[in-house]
């Protein structure tokens, strides 16, 4: 007798039920569709890397929450927790058959062991979109305005970004004498949206002792973009390179009238080690408690990791993320997401199982209209087809009748052959030839 083996899913991980995988793939097709407008190509890596590859520069929590195992071969290997670090390997690997500047996007998964919450899981979908090899801020500006326009239309609008830049602050470290304590400071005032000023203040005063203080009073500088930055370069000691990157990042945001959807915000640094420029979150304003739904930021640093020392050219690169995942989460809790969407639109009914192949016929007669149609494969009452169809989020069922199939089984589709299409949302029921179909279809596919 065969063992009883109890079906579960490991925790953080989930099954994707057709309805959601649906609306998954959806979304991603628009962000797909944005990143290629932007000249964005795709490319892939592996899942599994050498464990030196993806610990070279993550650091921190992040080196806690990486799968990591040895492999049958006994060699040390991990999950990518992340798709930039693979990217830089990736880079390194590549270079010469690349041109500079490379924009690519990739969509995929990632894996990290980290504890599980609402749009937050340990197996994930990243779409990230980078440019490497142009190290000014028209770059940087490119993509800041690839996230607004991607996730502009996803979420209705409401979307702002929250940008800052770690050399700048670092400078401010630097200046404070806080330069050894620079990665703990950074990623403690990472953590300024979750645990809030005071908590925050707490913890700096940790590393940093009383000029705790001083740094709270540099991430939270208040006003219009000029003011909040005209107090950071005092604070970091006068005006410098990345003090002009921003002022003219936001020169690029007034040219193209976006800069209402940007605001320089201090407190943002992002915890990953290997951030040296401009960094960035994006949140919803109708659901900030989500958390940020794309960020990302400059890693000029990181493709060096695996070039040699001596190498004549290193790479540097800016990118950013969009956690499909939590902008899901997001967008049904905002009763945003089309949870309704089908990949059929209309579905041929099976009135006699003989009638099979002139049913696919007449379906491939639709899908090169492009009508995605299905044919039902077994005879059964009408009733039980419509909830079929019903269930499936199919609009219009198809019902041969008597004469639909000139000549029976074998014959091909008639023109003349007159079927009853049904509007299973209205309940309601039409009388149509073959010929008629497509012209009808299209016309409800082409008005919504």
């Amino acid at each position: 007798m065969a063992t009883y083996i109890e079906p579960r899913v490991l925790k953080g991980f989930r099954d994707s039920m057709p309805q959601a995988e649906i609306a998954r793939k959806g979304l991603i097709d628009s962000i797909e569709s944005s990143f290629k407008s932007f000249g964005f190509v795709p490319i892939d890596t592996p899942c599994l890397e050498y464990a030196e590859i993806l610990l070279g520069k993550g650091g921190g929590e992040t080196e806690k929450q990486v799968y990591r195992f040895k492999d049958n071969g006994g060699r040390d290997v991990a999950l990518r927790y992340d798709l930039t670090v693979p990217f830089a390997r990736f880079m390194a690997e590549h270079r010469a058959e690349l041109p500079l500047p490379f924009k690519r996007y990739h969509i995929a998964k990632a894996w990290r062991g980290e504890n599980t919450q609402r749009g937050r899981y340990r197996e994930f979908i990243q779409c990230d979109f980078d440019i490497v090899g142009s190290p000014g801020p028209a770059a940087d500006f490119e993509i800041l305005l690839v996230l607004k326009n991607t996730l502009e239309p996803i979420c209705g609008g409401g979307v702002k970004i929250h940008f800052n830049h770690r050399g700048l602050f670092n400078r401010f470290l630097a200046r404070l004498g806080l330069t050894d304590k620079s990665v703990e400071v950074l990623r403690t005032v990472d953590k300024l949206a979750k645990i809030g000023t005071q908590q925050t203040l707490d913890l700096l005063a940790v590393n940093a002792g009383d000029k705790a203080n001083q740094i709270i009073n540099y991430i939270e500088a208040k006003g219009t973009f000029e003011e909040r930055l005209g107090l950071m370069t005092e604070a970091a000691g006068g005006s410098c390179p990345e003090s002009e990157c921003l002022a003219r990042i936001y020169s690029f945001m007034k040219d193209t009238g976006s800069q209402d959807s940007f605001i320089l915000d201090p407190s943002i640094t992002r915890g990953l080690d290997y951030y040296t420029g401009i960094v960035y979150e994006t949140l919803l304003n109708d659901m900030p408690e989500i958390g940020s739904v794309g960020s990302g930021g400059r890693y000029d640093n990181l493709v060096g990791l695996y070039t040699k020392p001596n190498s004549a050219e290193q790479v540097g690169g800016v990118g950013a993320s969009i956690g499909i995942d939590r902008l899901i989460a997001a967008l049904e809790s905002l009763g945003r997401l089309n949870e309704k969407a089908t990949y059929s639109m209309a579905a041929i009914a099976c009135v006699r199982e003989e009638d099979a192949g002139l049913g696919q016929a007449l379906a491939g007669k639709l899908r090169k209209e492009g009508i995605p149609c299905e044919v039902f494969a077994d005879a059964a009452k009408l009733p039980k087809q419509y909830m079929l169809a019903e269930k499936k989020g199919i609009k219009w069922l198809i019902i041969p009748g008597e004469n639909s199939f000139t000549g029976g089984a074998g014959s091909a589709v008639s023109d003349s052959g007159t079927f009853t299409v049904r509007d299973l949302s209205a309940r309601d029921n039409r009388e149509l030839k073959a010929a008629e179909l497509v012209q009808f279809l299209n016309s409800q596919k082409n008005s919504g």
